[in-house]
């Protein structure tokens, strides 16, 4: 088990579909964060809420440091980070479909 955690760690060799679903589904929500930010909803995550008006920051915290924990975690562990990422679109979906 341990030796199946590290070998998953600090690459994109292994694990690479859990890696890519963490990735793209940060994605998402940033595409889903500008479209909101867009059609006048405001952040509310207050980490993101600060750089709402600051699209490198945004860019950062949304797409690179999801690269970089990907990167650096073991594959499987990635899979509760998965689920909740599935949840927050489904919410941010959900809303966006009451607003419009």
């Amino acid at each position: 088990m341990v030796a199946e955690l590290r070998a998953t760690t600090a690459t994109f060799a292994r694990g690479t579909n859990y890696k890519m679903a963490f990735i793209v589904l940060g994605l998402v929500d940033l595409v889903m964060t500008l479209y909101a930010l867009g059609l006048g909803y405001t952040e509310q995550n207050p980490v993101f809420a600060a750089l709402q008006h600051d699209p490198m920051g945004l860019f950062l915290l949304k797409v690179a440091a999801p690269m970089g924990i990907a990167w650096l975690s073991p594959a499987r562990l990635l899979l509760p980070s998965i689920a909740l990422l599935c949840a927050v679109i489904g919410w941010n979906v959900g809303e966006l479909a009451q607003g419009v």
